[in-house]
């Protein structure tokens, strides 16, 4: 009787200390995702008050403002969706990717930009340019500069779109959208990133560029001892690629 009584204690203290590390772990996840989604409650208020009180006054900074306009209503959209703490953190850099327009639009209109805001890893390895070029390619003109003008009115923070980097600058065009809607570059794209981009210090070659998804997948596979390539999907904003700070394309989370 007394063994019988014995086990049944034994029983019910490891239960009961599953039942409190079970417990202890859901309120560390409710807390982190509390915390989560505070902090991008803050930072997409942030460019909402930024949004709705600036007005471009010349073609880039209206185009900035714009882009902002979009990063500011796909963040919202997707606060509404939030979930996981995993989820709170991209709407983070959704917003933060329309801070970085925002940024750009105050100096383009001769504005202090206000305080520096954060940079991830992606938009650091993309470089951002750092001199004037115009080149040509297969008949069709394309410019980039470090400063907004006439011939550059779009901007880019900088990062990874469809696995590669872009860097951070204005441009004549956004030749990176094409890949940002269809998820992959088209075959001339090599051949104008290098065109524009070779010898500006900083930037990958063209050669790190065009291999620039399969370095990615290898590095997640490395930092996570080889499991799922899904990992990185983190690091490319979920297949990503949503120009580096993230597109999520029309403000869904998709399938997480």
């Amino acid at each position: 009787m007394t063994t019988g009584i014995v086990v049944v204690v034994l029983i019910v203290v490891v239960a009961g200390l599953i039942f409190m590390a079970a417990n202890k772990r859901a309120t560390a996840r409710r807390n982190e995702l509390e915390n989560a989604k505070a902090d991008a409650r803050r930072w997409v208020e942030r460019l909402g008050g930024q949004v709705m009180n600036l007005t471009g006054t010349d073609e880039a900074s209206k185009q900035a403002l714009a882009d902002a306009s979009e990063r500011y209503t796909a963040a919202g959209s997707q606060m509404d969706q939030v979930q996981t703490a995993e989820q709170a953190k991209l709407v983070t850099k959704t917003a933060l990717e329309g801070l970085y327009y925002v940024r750009a639009a105050r100096e383009a209109m001769g504005l202090d930009p206000g305080p520096a805001l954060p940079e991830d890893r992606e938009q650091i390895d993309a470089g951002r340019v750092t001199d004037d070029r115009r080149v040509n390619v297969e008949g069709h003109e394309y410019a980039a500069s470090s400063r907004p003008g006439n011939g550059t009115p779009y901007y880019y923070p900088g990062g990874r779109v469809a696995g590669r980097p872009v860097p951070q600058g204005w441009y004549s065009e956004p030749w990176w959208k094409p890949a940002l809607i269809a998820g992959a570059w088209g075959v001339g794209t090599f051949l104008l990133f290098d065109a524009m981009f070779s010898g500006m210090a900083g930037i990958p070659d063209a050669a790190a560029w065009e291999s620039g998804y399969d370095a990615g997948q290898a590095e997640a596979m490395a930092d996570t001892g080889g499991g799922d390539a899904g990992g990185d999907a983190g690091g490319d904003m979920g297949g990503g690629d949503g120009g580096g700070w993230g597109d999520f394309g029309g403000g869904d989370f998709g399938d997480f």
